[in-house]
Parts: C-alpha cells; structure tokens; sequence
C-alpha cells in the first residue's frame, strides 16, 4: 500500500513536471514568434529609412527644383513626376515621420543616384542647395538681360524688369531706372537658384561695388568722370569694338579727346541704339535727325545712360585709355574689325568713302 502511494505520487509529479514543459514550450514558441515578427516589422522600417530609394538609372545625380512657396504635395507630385523614387509612398511616411510637410525649403538641391529616404529628407528638409552659375553677356537693354537671366533663376523676367524699373528701389542704390543697368558687370557669378529678382538686383550691386575700388574712383575722378560716367563712355567703346580689344584704349582716348574739346561725340552705334533697331548695318545721313538724347550728333557730351552692358575689359580700357592726338576713327574696309584712326577730317574722310564703297560692294545698303 505504501509503495503504491508513493508511485501514484511519482506519477502526479512526472505530469506537473509535463505540463510545466509544454507551458514552457509555449511560451517559447510565443516569444520566437513575437521576435520573429519583431524582425520582419523592424526589417520593414529599415528598409523605408535607410534603403536605396531614388533610382536614377544610369545617372549619378539630378537637379530637382522647388519653387517658393510650394507645398508639401506640389513636392511629391514633382517627385513623382521626374520619377525620381522607387518607392514614393515609402518616401511620403519617412518624410511625414521627420515633419518634413512643415518644414518645406526652396531651392535646386542635387539628388544623388542611391540615396535613402532618410537622406534624401534631410537633404530637402536642411536647405542646403547648390550653387548656380549664372552667365551674362552681349547684353544691350533690360529686357535682354532680364531675359537671360531668368533662365537661369527661379525669377522671371518680368519680375527682374518690375524691380529695375521700380524708382524706390533702384534708388536705394544711388540710381535710376534709366541708369540702373550700369551696375551689371558682364560675367559668371553664383546665386542659389531661388533667388528673386531684388536679391539678384542687390547681389549685383555689391559685385559692382566690388570693381569699383577707390584706385579706380581716383582714376575715374582724374577723367572728371563718375563710375557712372565710365560706364556710358565705356558701352560706346564697346559697341565700337568687340572684337579686338588691344583697340579699345585707343578708341577710349579718342572720345576723350572729343569731350575735353567738348565735340559731339558722334558715334553710330548710339544712333541704332536711339532708332531701337539692332539689325542696323549701316547709318544713313537721315538717322543722325533722330530726335534722342542717345543721338551724340545733336547732343554734345555723353548719353545719359550706357547703351550696353560694358565688360570689364572695356571699363578698364576707358580708365587706362591710350593718349594720343586721333579725333576720327572709321572702320577698315577689309571687315577685319579693326580700324582707321585720323587726326583730321579730311583725312577721315578719304577712309570713310573707302568703307562706304566697300559696303556698297557688297550690297549693304541698310540691313
């Protein structure tokens, strides 16, 4: 009897000892299974963070653009439009997941082939764009400049135009409507592609101080001219010459010969500038009637503002003129786009039935 309680407790102890394993078992197999889908959730999340979502093909990097004031959804409607993401609704929950909907930068950023939602967030969230380079030159009027300009910025032309022609504004600076354009400096400069017409207006004026350091107001001053004042006669110069500019020294001593001697200075390319029309080859005795303040074979002195953009190259030559006795030039009548200099008319006038002829010859009457 003894030995049969003590096995009927054995038994009792093996099933406790049973059931304790297979509660233990389960609660295993729980566990794994949480981890397991742990891992996959987890694994999941990784791969919308930190794995490659901007698929660009065989290209390394693509400028993409943002214009001001754009709004969460016109960037992912620009996203999806350039294709840039493989995934773009894996893209809209990290971006939503960072608060980038709030925190929306203009700009042109480069988006690099590989990037990862997380990176490319940071990127557009950060505001850190790249630079543009902006290019202008051959340039005679505003609308030309604010022509070139603007396909090169987020401003548009009318904009750069409005901000130039805006008296308040351009008076800020010292300068008028009219006068204005003078503060543009022909060459490449940098500016975040976001920029508006009066920051790129400003920009330019601090560029334009820049040149203008006080040896070349001293120079300037000596000439009894203002910078303004060099840049008109230094547009003339230019129009006269943009070819060779080993010329333009001697072109620039030539008008000032005819301002200190207070001649009209009688140049042509101010007479196409006053009649609006570029395509002008050749100046007819009737232009010189046109009435203009831009015509300097009625008005004696310097037009009242440039009649292009004067590079830099032309600006100097004008402050490091060439001296010399020349009160005439014409150009040469091989087209080389060189020119005669003379000391008195008679002798210009031999050059300039040269050049007449020579024109005629090839059948250049007027355009």
């Amino acid at each position: 009897m003894y030995e049969y309680l003590i096995m009927e407790e054995e038994i009792k102890q093996a099933s406790k000892n049973k059931n304790k394993g297979v509660i233990w078992k389960i609660i295993l197999g729980i566990f794994v299974a949480i981890t397991i889908f742990g891992s996959i959730i987890g694994y999941s999340y990784y791969e919308k963070i930190f794995s490659p979502n901007v698929n660009l093909g065989n290209a390394k990097s693509v400028n993409f653009h943002i214009k001001t004031n754009s709004s969460y959804q016109e960037v992912l409607s620009e996203l999806r439009k350039k294709r840039i993401l493989k995934s773009i609704n894996s893209f809209d929950w990290v971006a939503e997941k960072k608060n980038y909907p709030s925190q929306i930068k203009a700009g042109m950023y480069v988006i690099r082939n590989g990037m990862s939602n997380n990176s490319l967030v940071d990127l557009l969230r950060s505001g850190k764009q790249k630079p543009v380079r902006v290019t202008f030159n051959n340039v005679r009027i505003i609308n030309e400049l604010a022509g070139k300009v603007a396909k090169q910025i987020e401003a548009d032309s009318a904009s750069i135009v409005a901000a130039l022609a805006d008296a308040e504004f351009t008076k800020t600076m010292g300068y008028t409507p009219e006068t204005i354009i003078s503060i543009f400096l022909p060459d490449t400069y940098e500016f975040y592609w976001n920029t508006s017409a009066k920051k790129f207006v400003n920009k330019m004026y601090k560029y334009h101080k820049t040149f203008w350091t006080d040896k070349r107001k001293n120079k300037a001053e000596s000439l009894g001219l203002s910078p303004l004042e060099i840049s008109v006669l230094a547009s003339i110069v230019q129009a006269e010459q943009s070819v060779h500019n080993n010329e333009k020294p001697i072109i620039a001593g030539l008008y000032l010969n005819r301002l200190r001697k207070k001649w009209a200075l009688e140049s042509d390319p101010t007479l196409v500038y006053a009649l609006g029309d570029f395509s002008i080859k050749r100046v007819l005795a009737a232009d010189k009637e046109v009435d203009s303040p831009f015509n300097t074979y009625k008005h004696p002195g310097l037009p009242p503002a440039p009649i292009n953009l004067p590079e830099k190259s032309s600006l100097i030559a004008v402050l490091n003129f060439k001296t010399h006795d020349y009160m005439f030039m014409c150009a040469k009548d091989d087209f080389s786009g060189y020119h005669f200099f003379s000391k008195t008319l008679r002798q210009h006038k031999i050059y300039a039935n040269r050049y007449h002829a020579a024109l005629s010859k090839r059948g250049i009457k007027r355009y």
